[in-house]
């Protein structure tokens, strides 16, 4: 269950966690799921500048498996090297397939391969084109006293969460990356149908 928009939360625990990309350091938040807190990679270089920040969406399948079928993978490793470079944070929120889950997730990739786009096969499992809430991360980042922020992203949707809240978002931070065979109709489709921003 999300939070409201005006709760602050704290973090259930730190630690550094040191990446092939620099070390971050790292904090998990209550999501509702006791199992699946969201996390907090942090690399601010100075405390006092405006954040860059990457809100992502747990993809267990390109994230961890490397999966091309999307390009989710490579954003968020995108989203880090940048960090590392420039400083700033990634909210990783453990909002699976846009917040269908990874089972459902799965059975829409079957859709798929039978001709639906990603929108057709989550109305076709009964769900909305997109079921994922970002009220965690406004909190999250009230929490880290980022009220100032550049945001990475191609999503317009995650700029509009922060429509009427007390964070403004300074400017948008592009994450392009390379269309392949495998993903070209998704990339597609999220251009076209859902608006994000692709060259």
């Amino acid at each position: 269950m999300n939070k409201n928009t005006e709760q602050i939360l704290t973090p259930l625990v730190i630690s550094n966690l040191p990446t092939e990309y620099g070390v971050f350091r790292i904090m998990a938040f209550d999501s509702g799921i006791e199992a699946l807190p969201n996390v907090v990679l942090d690399n601010m270089k100075e405390r006092n500048t405006i954040a860059n920040v990457r809100i992502h969406s747990e993809c267990m399948t390109g994230d961890v498996f490397r999966s091309v079928k999307c390009d989710c993978g490579e954003q968020l490793l995108s989203a880090m090297q940048y960090i590392e470079q420039h400083g700033g944070i990634i909210i990783y929120l453990r909002q699976e397939g846009r917040n269908i889950g990874l089972v459902n997730k799965l059975k829409a990739y079957n859709l798929q391969e039978q001709g639906m786009n990603t929108i057709e096969a989550n109305h076709s499992l009964g769900f909305h084109t997109d079921q994922r809430s970002y009220e965690d991360a406004l909190a999250i980042l009230r929490y880290l006293g980022h009220h100032k922020i550049n945001l990475l992203t191609n999503n317009p949707d995650k700029i509009a969460a922060f429509d009427n809240s007390d964070i403004t978002v300074l400017s948008r931070i592009p994450l392009q990356t390379k269309p392949r065979p495998e993903n070209e109709s998704y990339l597609s489709t999220k251009r076209d149908s859902l608006g994000h921003w692709f060259s």
